[in-house]
């Protein structure tokens, strides 16, 4: 049996609809939606070698689905199909889909976790901390004054290096190293390449790499006029150029703090007023 597992809330709550006529040629498919599940274990235990799971959504429905499973092997086939805004994971191995969809069982497995505020969870994409954390916290009140009005994020991004965003000094430690950075805009760490609805933030980066690093991006040091230029590159990946103020480091273990309160987002989940964070690889 296929079972769809969609989020309804998806696509300013079109996730259903969207889901339905996607996969209307699959017939006696079963449609599932996710924010209805009371427990994303029992949902999974409950299917057999028999069956086939297609996961649609954004980002944001992945983590929590990724969050609310056991990291173990099932007996059945999982495949994943993008219907977020974002939909970054899917950027970043859209290589390795066929017909629209990849398969998503290796991507669940081993996944890094982010402690803030004393709270821990998985991450699959990366964490966001400096402008980036800002964009969310501002896309997040824009959403709830215009619920069905499209966050251009990067509009965002450019007004606040502008006007609104300040950056701050950081100190970094990546596997027990310690270095430290002034003026500090950026400094997510990332399991994969891409974050922020397409920007290619961490080149380099596989989330499938046999060590388990991560890698901590670090864009510092330049003035607003600077960073406001160099800013759109990253889209291509072509900020790590700007070696002069683009730093990457990587490792299994990070903490960053800053020393002033900003806001930080997991998977393009938001928390406010964040003052640390530690990432650590599962590996």
């Amino acid at each position: 049996m296929i079972h769809i597992l969609f989020n309804a809330l998806a696509d300013n709550g079109n996730g259903e609809k969207n889901a339905r006529e996607h996969f209307a040629s699959l017939e006696g498919a079963i449609f599932d939606d996710v924010t209805k599940l009371a427990n994303y274990q029992d949902y999974m235990d409950s299917l057999t070698a028999e069956d086939r799971l297609i996961l649609t959504g954004g980002d944001g429905t992945l983590n929590r689905f990724v969050n609310g499973v056991e990291d173990k092997d099932y007996p059945f086939e999982i495949l994943y199909a993008p219907a977020g805004s974002g939909n970054d994971f899917f950027h970043d191995v859209e290589d390795k889909a066929k017909d629209g969809m990849v398969d998503f069982a290796p991507y669940m497995k081993d996944l890094p976790t982010v402690t803030v505020k004393g709270k821990t969870c998985k991450f699959l994409n990366g964490i966001g901390y400096g402008i980036d954390g800002y964009c969310c916290e501002v896309g997040d009140k824009m959403k709830e004054t215009d619920p069905g009005k499209k966050i251009n994020y990067a509009g965002i991004a450019i007004k606040g290096l502008l006007f609104h965003f300040k950056p701050a000094n950081a100190k970094v430690t990546v596997d027990g190293v310690t270095k430290e950075y002034k003026k500090v805009w950026l400094a997510p760490a990332m399991n994969g390449r891409y974050y922020g609805g397409g920007m290619d933030i961490a080149p380099a980066q596989d989330r499938l790499n046999k060590d388990g690093k991560l890698s901590l991006v670090v864009l510092h040091g330049s003035g607003k006029l600077k960073t406001l230029v160099v800013f759109p590159s990253i889209f291509k990946g072509e900020h790590i150029k700007h070696t002069e103020m683009v730093e990457i480091l990587e490792g299994k273990q990070i903490k960053v703090e800053f020393d002033a309160p900003c806001a930080l987002q997991i998977d393009g989940e938001t928390v406010l007023g964040v003052t640390s964070y530690e990432a650590r690889s599962a590996k």
